[in-house]
């Protein structure tokens, strides 16, 4: 799975559709890499709530404590049963949806890599599965978990976001763990539900995919 997805929607448009409130006046990033700010919705006392977080729990090596080195970032959750996830994963108070319209894939050859855009078609806003915590080294963030790739992302990339149907927001946000592993290692989505789009936009451009204006506008 990449490190890099757009929300083409304001924060408006993102708390009406995911009945939350929270932090409505904030400016949506152009787009999220990792360690850069996204919006989440979580539940606080049984209301969903929208808010900006940074992309990456801090990551530490054994390596990195030996040299003094400062955390890194993670940003994606692969393997349930890494000491590091293993905990935080079984607490509902730690889920969250990732809104979402867009994530994208490096395509070509080194050092000139493009940008492949992926969405849902008949989705303006997919919520992919997420886990957020307050973090005393980076104050709030978020990760997102991944799953095996179908045959539209397999020749990108073998991991992709596990996308929640709006009648699943619920069970991920309260289910159990067995919930959690369920979601992670079903069959993902049918490849012939994504729309791809192709562009020779260099992969660190910051360009947006060509449906981004007209995908908020079916909000």
């Amino acid at each position: 799975m990449t490190r890099l997805y757009t929300l083409a929607a304001t924060a408006t448009d993102v708390a009406d559709y995911f009945s939350a409130g929270g932090e409505i006046d904030i400016a949506v990033p152009s787009e999220t890499i990792e360690a850069c700010p996204g919006l989440v919705v979580l539940e606080v006392n049984g209301r969903r709530i929208l808010k900006q977080m940074l992309w990456g729990f801090p990551r530490h090596t054994r390596e990195m404590r030996l040299r003094g080195d400062p955390p890194g970032r993670i940003g994606l959750v692969a393997d349930l049963t890494n000491p590091m996830w293993d905990t935080l994963v079984v607490e509902t108070k730690y889920r969250c949806l990732i809104p979402l319209t867009h994530f994208a894939n490096p395509d070509g050859t080194p050092g000139e890599k493009t940008r492949s855009w992926f969405s849902l078609e008949g989705q303006p806003i997919m919520a992919w599965a997420g886990f957020c915590k307050n973090t005393s080294e980076f104050g709030p963030v978020y990760a997102g978990m991944t799953m095996d790739a179908n045959e539209a992302i397999m020749p990108y990339n073998d991991r992709m976001p596990v996308l929640l149907e709006p009648h699943e927001y619920e069970r991920w946000l309260h289910g159990t763990i067995k919930d959690v592993i369920t979601f992670q290692f079903r069959a993902p989505p049918p490849a012939d539900r994504f729309t791809i789009e192709h562009t020779d936009h260099l992969w660190r451009s910051g360009k947006l995919p060509p449906t981004a204006q007209p995908q908020a506008s079916l909000l």
